[in-house]
């Protein structure tokens, strides 16, 4: 699967925090709780160096909590990173981050009078809505459409704290094709990137590994259907989802799939594990290696063939 996904803006933004870093004490990056992996943009840990990190894990309320609690402990395992699991509903909750973000940077050599941090996420995680807590005012525009921040702004959050605010980033590519399916699952990424039934077919693959009885209370199924098609159907069926001559709107039984998935609606289900991801990663490893050595493999038979 291709996503388009990488507007003008993104490089623009990218530039900016590579500009910005220098004078930044600590790095708060925005997770969704159900994805926190695959919502990690990879080209922090390129940036970041060893400045200090705390990832906020989002929307945990939709997340699956046994699942988020595996993350947070597997997310702290590398140095100066913290975790914290949050909803926008628990403001009280989201205000410990200035507590938490002046804790750690007690640690750092030098007295800091002023504690600059920068806070940054994919689009549609929540990262506006967040700051807006946290200024105890409206700053950020927030919405439901992935891409609403453009510009890059300085924010005094008050008591020798600044946050400096960027635009939710992407990347240009994903690497672990899975990754990029969960995204836009979880609508990370525009519907218009993408064709809904090759996005839900996945989904629907999963939850009925992962999550079967979700589904079968939801839909008030009386046998949960043993594949991808066939659920996509029972589904269009139970919800009218009907072209003429019975045949079933596969698009319409996609649509409402990923609309109740993401709005909570099938209940509080996350959509990764470390165990699966370190599988992927591995595989990932290999096949980038077996593609290295095809490449290396052709490079040397062209090369002979100019020398017999």
């Amino acid at each position: 699967m291709t996503i388009h996904w990488y507007p003008g803006h993104m490089h623009k933004a990218n530039k900016e925090i590579k500009e910005t870093l220098a004078q930044i004490d600590l790095i708060i990056e925005v997770l969704d709780s159900r994805i926190p992996f695959s919502s990690q943009n990879p080209l922090l840990s390129e940036l970041r160096g060893n400045k200090l990190c705390i990832k906020v894990l989002t929307k945990s309320d939709l997340a699956d909590p046994k699942l988020t609690n595996k993350w947070q402990t597997w997310l702290e395992q590398e140095q100066g990173v913290k975790t914290l699991a949050l909803t926008t509903e628990q403001p009280e909750r989201i205000r410990q981050l200035v507590d938490l973000s002046r804790k750690m940077v007690k640690t750092l050599p030098g007295k800091r009078q002023i504690i600059n941090a920068m806070i940054m996420g994919i689009p549609n995680v929540g990262k506006s809505s967040l700051i807006n807590i946290l200024a105890s005012r409206t700053i950020a525009k927030t919405g439901n459409e992935p891409a609403v921040t453009k510009s890059q702004q300085r924010i005094n959050i008050g008591n020798d704290f600044m946050l400096f605010d960027t635009p939710g980033v992407l990347w240009p590519k994903v690497e672990n094709e899975p990754s990029m399916y969960r995204l836009a699952v979880s609508g990370a990424v525009k519907d218009t990137a993408y064709e809904y039934d090759d996005i839900a077919f996945f989904a629907a693959e999963y939850l009925l590994s992962a999550y079967p009885d979700s589904l079968k209370q939801r839909y008030q199924f009386t046998k949960t259907p043993t594949n991808e098609l066939a659920l996509l159907e029972a589904i269009g069926r139970k919800r009218g989802c009907l072209r003429s001559g019975g045949h079933i709107d596969l698009d319409k039984a996609s649509k409402i799939l990923l609309t109740e998935l993401r709005s909570g609606k099938l209940g509080s289900i996350s959509l990764e594990t470390p165990d699966m991801i370190q599988q992927e990663l591995t595989a990932l490893v290999i096949k980038q290696e077996a593609e290295a050595q095809l490449k290396d493999n052709k490079r040397k038979k062209k090369k002979k063939s100019y020398h017999p």
